[in-house]
C-alpha cells in the first residue's frame, strides 16, 4: 500500500483560514471516497482523459497525497511540467507577491514586468526576441506562423506554398494544426479537414531529412530533441547537430521543441545542448512556470521574429505579468538549485539500476532508455497489460502512466532528493518484478 501521511483533504483549510468557494462547494457535495469523486468527474467532466484511479489532494516537492492521506512519489510530474516540484515555496511566493499587485494588462498597454522578464529569458537562452504565449500548442502554432511568414517575406518562397517538415510519431499538441501534422490515430481520427503544408519523415533519419530538404519550398524543420509523448525516443548522438547543418545549408529554419525536454530535464539546460545546437527558433513551456500557471515561449533571432508586426499575432493572456513573475522565479530556481546536474546524475543511476535489476529477470521488458530524468521502460504489450504495471506501481506508492500504450514513463520532479530517488527506484523495481511473478502463476 502507499504510505499514509498528513496530506488528507481535511488539510485544505490549514491554519483555520477561511475556505475558498470551491472548497466550501466541494465540502457541501459531501464527496468522501475516490469513487464518489470519479463519479462526479464522469458526470460533469468531458471524458477526453483516462486517469489513473487516484484523487490527489496535495503536493509538495516530489510527493503527492490522495484524499485518504496515502502518499505517492509523482513520477509523471505533469509530463515534465513540475521539474521544480509541487508548490515550490519560492515560486508560490513570487506568484502571491505579483498577484497582489498586478495580474493582467494585455499587451495593449505596457507593464513593468513583461519586458524585463523577456530580457531575462533572452539573455538566459541567447536569443534576440521572446514571444510569450500560454500553452505548448500555442507556442508550436506561433512558431509555424513565424516560419511561414519568414519563408514568404525573407526566403521569398511563392505564396501559399511553404512546407514544414516534421517527424513521424511527433507530438506537439491537440490543435487542428497539430492534428494535421500527427501520425497518431487518436490525434487525427475524425478531426479533418486538415491544415496542409506538412511533410513527415522518419525520426533520427538524417538521410530522409536531406532528401526532404531538396524541396526549395521548405520553410522549417520542426523537431523534438527527444520524442517525449512518442515514447521517449532518444536519437543517435549528433542527430540534431547534423540536422541543423543540413537546414543551414538550405536556408531552412530549425524549430526545436523543448517544451518537454528543456529546462534541465535531460541533464542540460536544453536537450539541444547535448549536440551543441542553438536552434533558429526555440520553444519552451511546461516547467517554465514550475506547473503553477500556463506560460510558453517562442524565442529566435531578430531577423526571424521581426516578421511579426502589430496585428499579425496576439494573445489575451500571453506575457501577462503574473505568469512572467512566476516564470523568472521558476527559471532562477533551476539555476540556483543546480537541477541540470541533479537530473544528469540521478538519471544515470536510475537507468543503470533498472537495467541491472530487471534485464534478464523480466522478459517482457524490451528496452530501458532515456536521458537525464526523462526515462522510459518499453514493455511488450502482447505479453503484459501495461495497466497491470501502472496499478502495481500505484500499490507501491509510485504514480506514472504509459504513453503509446506500451512505454512506461518515469519523469519525477528534478528536486527529488537522493534518498527519495533511491526509495522510489526500489519501489519501481519491486513493482516490475511483482508483475512478472504474478504473470508466471
Amino acid at each position: 500500500m502507499a504510505t499514509k501521511s498528513d496530506g488528507s483533504a481535511s488539510a485544505a483549510a490549514e491554519g483555520g483560514a477561511r475556505k475558498t468557494n470551491i472548497e466550501a462547494y466541494r465540502d457541501g457535495l459531501k464527496l468522501k471516497t475516490e469513487e464518489e469523486f470519479f463519479a462526479c468527474d464522469r458526470q460533469y467532466v468531458c471524458q477526453n482523459y483516462a486517469p489513473v484511479p487516484v484523487v490527489i489532494s496535495k503536493g509538495k516537492g516530489a510527493r503527492v497525497w490522495d484524499i485518504n492521506g496515502n502518499e505517492y512519489y509523482d513520477f509523471l510530474a505533469g509530463v515534465s511540467s513540475l521539474s521544480q516540484g509541487h508548490c515550490h515555496p519560492r515560486v508560490i511566493a513570487a506568484l502571491c507577491r505579483q498577484a497582489e499587485r498586478l495580474t493582467l494588462t494585455l499587451r495593449s498597454f505596457g507593464n513593468d514586468v513583461t519586458g524585463p522578464a523577456c530580457r531575462f529569458m533572452a539573455e538566459m537562452f541567447g536569443y534576440d526576441r521572446v514571444l510569450l504565449m500560454n500553452t505548448g500548442a500555442e507556442a508550436g502554432e506561433s512558431a509555424l506562423k513565424i516560419a511561414r511568414k519568414w519563408a514568404y517575406e525573407v526566403k521569398e518562397i511563392p505564396p501559399d506554398s511553404a512546407k514544414v517538415i516534421l517527424c513521424n510519431n511527433n507530438y506537439w499538441g491537440r490543435t487542428i494544426t497539430a492534428c494535421s501534422s500527427s501520425t497518431t490515430f487518436d490525434c487525427y481520427n475524425n478531426f479533418g479537414p486538415f491544415t496542409p503544408g506538412f511533410e513527415l519523415i522518419d525520426y533520427d533519419d538524417v538521410g530522409a531529412l536531406e532528401e526532404a530538404l531538396k524541396d526549395p519550398n521548405v520553410a522549417a524543420f520542426f523537431v523534438e530533441p527527444i520524442q517525449g509523448e512518442g515514447g521517449v525516443n532518444v536519437p543517435k548522438p549528433g542527430y540534431l547537430k547534423r540536422a541543423h547543418e543540413l537546414c543551414k545549408s538550405k536556408n531552412v529554419l530549425l524549430i526545436v521543441d523543448e517544451i518537454q525536454t528543456g529546462l534541465c530535464r535531460t541533464g542540460r539546460l536544453l536537450a539541444a545542448d547535448h549536440d551543441e545546437v542553438h536552434p533558429d527558433i526555440l520553444l519552451l513551456g511546461k516547467s517554465l512556470s514550475a506547473g503553477v500557471v500556463p506560460i510558453s515561449a517562442v524565442m529566435g533571432r531578430a531577423d526571424v521574429m521581426d516578421v511579426l508586426k502589430p496585428g499579425t499575432h496576439g494573445s489575451t493572456f500571453g506575457g501577462n505579468p503574473l505568469a512572467c513573475a512566476v516564470a523568472v522565479e521558476a527559471l532562477t530556481v533551476l539555476k540556483d538549485e543546480k537541477l541540470a546536474d541533479r537530473a544528469e546524475r540521478l538519471g544515470a543511476q536510475f537507468r543503470d539500476c533498472l537495467r541491472r535489476e530487471l534485464y534478464g529477470k523480466v522478459p517482457w521488458i524490451k528496452e530501458i532508455r532515456g536521458r537525464g530524468l526523462l526515462n522510459a521502460v518499453e514493455v511488450d504489450s502482447d505479453a503484459i497489460d501495461p495497466n497491470d504495471v501502472v496499478m502495481k506501481l500505484k500499490e507501491n506508492g509510485i504514480l506514472s502512466k504509459p504513453t503509446r500504450g506500451r512505454v512506461m514513463r518515469f519523469i519525477p520532479p528534478l528536486v527529488i532528493t537522493d534518498e527519495e530517488h533511491r526509495d522510489a527506484t526500489t519501489r519501481i523495481i519491486k513493482s516490475f518484478l511483482a508483475v512478472e511473478e504474478e504473470r508466471k502463476k
